[in-house]
């Protein structure tokens, strides 16, 4: 493994940076289609060539695989067969209780058209009430479907500990877990990263930069008030609540930008490079919304952290709670804080 790719599974290796596609779906502002698509080339030359999309990402996947087709019309196929797309499939919330071998396949091939491609190279599945207990079975149709070549690579999204452990029991060849992992949400290192390290699970990770709270941006900056700009920032904001309040997320930022000084690196690029060297991390996934963006994303792969960098971030780490419970445990509770600003049917009329 370089500093730059990693070997998610046998003889398949993906860029240590990933492009999200969270931002593409239409919640953070208006979308451009044909700007999209070059904003997606350029990630690609700045050498993030993997991409994060979902079926509930609104549009996302047929953007992603616009971009595969000017790749292959451009620059030839090997160019378009170097671009790796990981999506998820995650089944309506209504859906679970009567979820069928043929829903499956059906997500499934929805996404094969949208991402102009004949196998999709990672599929990441969500469930969202473990009181609905066939999510083993409904892996197994996706194993079925990787059997039949439709399908790559196997992954889960934040399955907590024993769910991940079941699945895994149960014999399905998971390579990789979504989940999501920052300096203020530290969750994955509990019991989860001791069952991945057992079973060669690697973690992707998305929420590294908090959608947009560490950064410079927010430096020095009061608490906000509600309303806040998008759901994103909503979500983040509760997590910055639980890690300690908007004191010590500030102590968080100051330590952030002192590392970031030394390495002339700005404060997401910090954030992101910490994740990224933790342990079970193959990937950080992170969001852009222009072509500048892509090229700072591509220098979190080049940082490398030193012992007084790790000191000056754990001591802030250190005076917090931390957040409590297993893996994606808050967001789950659908009456929870966390869990209520969730949307649970996003598949509905789609397939």
């Amino acid at each position: 493994m370089s500093a730059k790719t990693f070997e998610l599974g046998p003889g398949y290796k993906i860029s240590r940076v990933i492009r999200g596609g969270w931002q593409l779906a239409g919640g953070h502002g208006a979308i451009d289609g044909n700007q999209a698509v070059a904003d997606l080339i350029a990630t690609f030359d700045a050498g993030i060539w993997t991409y994060d999309c979902a079926d509930i990402y609104t549009g996302v996947e047929e953007l992603i695989g616009a971009a595969r087709l000017r790749l292959a019309d451009e620059r030839g196929l090997d160019a378009a067969a170097r671009m790796k797309v990981h999506t998820k499939l995650v089944p309506d919330l209504e859906r679970l209780a009567t979820i069928s071998r043929n829903y499956i396949r059906g997500i499934v091939d929805q996404s094969l058209l949208r991402l102009k491609t004949e196998r999709l190279d990672l599929v990441q599945f969500h469930w969202w009430d473990y009181a609905q207990p066939r999510y083993v079975e409904a892996m197994g149709w996706l194993d079925e479907l990787r059997c039949e070549g439709k399908v790559h690579n196997l992954g889960t999204t934040n399955f907590d500990t024993p769910r991940l452990a079941e699945i895994l029991a149960a014999g399905i060849p998971v390579v990789s877990q979504q989940l999501q992992y920052s300096v203020l949400d530290q969750r994955p290192a509990h019991s989860l990263a001791a069952v991945a390290k057992t079973n060669g699970v690697s973690f992707l990770c998305y929420g590294s930069v908090a959608g947009g709270f560490l950064s410079e941006k927010w430096l020095g900056v009061a608490e906000p008030t509600t309303p806040l700009e998008n759901r994103s920032l909503v979500k983040y904001k509760l997590i910055i609540d639980d890690f300690g309040g908007w004191d010590l997320f500030q102590q968080m930022l100051r330590a952030l930008k002192s590392v970031g000084d030394r390495h002339r690196a700005d404060i997401a690029t910090i954030a992101s490079a910490w994740v990224l060297e933790q342990p079970r991390v193959a990937a950080v996934i992170v969001g852009a919304r222009n072509q500048a963006h892509a090229l700072a994303n591509a220098n979190i792969m080049d940082i490398e952290l030193d012992a007084d960098d790790r000191a000056r971030i754990a001591a802030v780490i250190a005076q917090g709670a931390g957040i409590e419970g297993d893996v994606y445990a808050l967001e789950r509770d659908r009456h929870g804080r966390h869990g209520s600003i969730m949307h649970y049917n996003l598949n509905a009329g789609r397939v």
